[in-house]
C-alpha cells in the first residue's frame, strides 16, 4: 500500500497548451526572430518542446545563441501567470485519494508558484518543491530523496505521478521508486515505467495493493 504521491505540475495536473499561448508569446516571437529565418523547423520544434521541458534544457538543445538563452531566462525569470488556469478535470480523482502528496515542479520559481495559485491546488499539498536551476544545483532526484528522509516514507510506500519518462519518471526509477506515466496522447509506448495510462482512474487502486 502507499502512502504517498509525488506529482510533477506541468502536462501532469493541467495542460500547458492551454495557456502557451498567452504564456509564451513573447518568448515565441523571440525564437522567430532568432531561429526562424535560418531554421524555421527548428524553431517551431523548439517551442513546442518549452511546452513540455524547461527553457534551459531546450535552449542547449537547440544551440540558443549565448544572448538569446539570456533574452529568454531574464524573461521567464520575472513573470507570474495570472489570468484563469484549470486542472484537468480528471485531476478530481488523484485529490480524492486520502494520503499525502507533495508537489515536485522543475522551472523558474516565481512563474511555476504562479501556476500553483491559479490553479488553486495549493492547499492539495503537503509541501511544494520547485526544482529551479537558476537558484540550486538539486534535482527531482534530490528532492524525492528529501522527502522520503524528512517523512520516514520507504521505497515502496511511493509512487511518482507524472508526464516525462526523461524527468521525474527517470528520477524516481533510480530511487527505485514506482512509477505511474501519464501519457493521454500515447507519446511513450515503450516507456519502462510500472504503470501507465491516459486516465487517472486507476490511480486509488493502485495506491491500495
Amino acid at each position: 500500500m502507499k502512502r504517498v504521491l509525488i506529482l510533477d505540475l506541468d502536462n501532469t495536473i493541467y495542460p500547458v497548451s492551454s495557456i502557451a499561448d498567452h504564456l509564451f508569446n513573447k518568448l515565441f516571437k523571440l525564437i522567430d526572430e532568432n531561429l526562424g529565418e535560418a531554421d524555421r523547423q527548428a524553431a517551431q520544434k523548439a517551442k513546442e518542446e518549452l511546452t513540455r521541458r524547461p527553457y534551459q534544457h531546450v535552449a542547449d538543445e537547440f544551440g540558443f545563441s549565448d544572448e538569446l538563452k539570456q533574452q529568454g531566462m531574464q524573461m521567464l525569470s520575472n513573470i507570474r501567470f495570472e489570468e484563469p488556469m484549470y486542472p484537468y478535470e480528471q485531476y478530481n480523482y488523484l485529490r480524492q485519494i486520502p494520503i499525502d502528496k507533495f508537489l515536485v515542479t522543475t522551472g523558474f520559481t516565481k512563474l511555476q508558484m504562479s501556476k500553483v495559485e491559479m490553479l488553486n491546488i495549493g492547499g492539495d499539498f503537503k509541501q511544494v518543491y520547485v526544482v529551479d536551476p537558476e537558484q540550486s544545483n538539486l534535482t527531482k532526484k534530490d528532492i524525492f530523496r528529501k522527502i522520503m528522509q524528512e517523512n520516514g516514507y520507504a521505497t515502496e510506500e511511493v509512487l511518482v505521478i507524472g508526464d516525462d519518462p526523461k524527468s521525474e519518471i527517470k528520477a524516481a526509477i533510480e530511487l527505485g521508486i514506482d512509477t505511474f506515466l501519464f501519457d493521454p496522447m500515447d507519446r511513450y509506448p515503450d516507456a519502462d515505467v510500472t504503470y501507465r495510462a491516459a486516465h487517472y482512474g486507476d490511480v486509488a487502486e493502485i495506491v491500495m495493493k
